[in-house]
């Protein structure tokens, strides 16, 4: 990590989902793989720093975000990416675009929640908004010794001070970035629930 992390990650995740935003809320336009999967790029470096606790989140987004930027080579929208994998039957094969995506938006989910809980939470510590974030978005798709790990993790997580030192930021600069994330993630998150949900292939598995 180190030397590697770019100057404000915070910053270019806040600009890159304010790009998509706009996508998301064009009718006109389908979302772009290319743009989608290079703005969940730079999500990974957070998940990077939150430490042992969501290490299997890291490397499980990771891995997902990677197809999809190999995916953006041959597929240029998220639509076309989903038609190709139902015209293939293969839309809950594991390792299908499709199922990727769905993972993907699950970790755009639980940084969303995470950042609302540190606007919503005073103090150092993270464990309360960690913790939060991983119960509503990630726990119910979890069996028991990954949560039981998880919950173990929570005690190792860094605290507000050092995850803003890891990030390059102070409190006053992170929390308008994360306001910014929680704002344009949202409608990017829906418009990735509707692509599942107008096709009735639903978005809890």
């Amino acid at each position: 990590m180190e030397g590697g992390v770019e100057e404000k990650p915070l910053r270019r995740i806040a600009e890159a989902f304010e790009g998509l935003a706009e996508a998301a809320g064009s009718k006109q336009v389908s979302m772009e793989v290319a743009p989608f999967s290079r703005a969940c790029s730079h999500v990974s470096v957070l998940f990077g720093c939150l430490g042992i606790a969501f290490k299997f989140a890291e490397m499980d987004y990771v891995a997902k975000v990677e197809d999809l930027c190999e995916a953006s080579k041959s597929i240029f929208t998220l639509h076309n990416l989903l038609e190709l994998d139902i015209q293939q039957d293969r839309v809950r094969q594991g390792g299908s675009h499709s199922r990727n995506l769905l993972r993907v938006k699950r970790g755009l989910d639980m940084v969303k929640v995470l950042f609302e809980q540190i606007l919503l939470t005073d103090g150092n510590s993270l464990r309360d908004p960690a913790s939060k974030a991983y119960a509503k978005v990630f726990a119910p798709h979890h069996g028991w010794a990954i949560r039981k790990a998880v919950a173990a993790g929570m005690y190792a997580l860094p605290t507000k001070s050092q995850l803003l030192k890891k990030l390059n930021e102070d409190e006053a600069s992170a929390k308008i970035q994360m306001q910014t994330y929680v704002t344009a993630s949202g409608p990017v998150i829906l418009y990735i629930e509707d692509l599942f949900n107008s096709r009735q292939l639903g978005t809890d598995w």
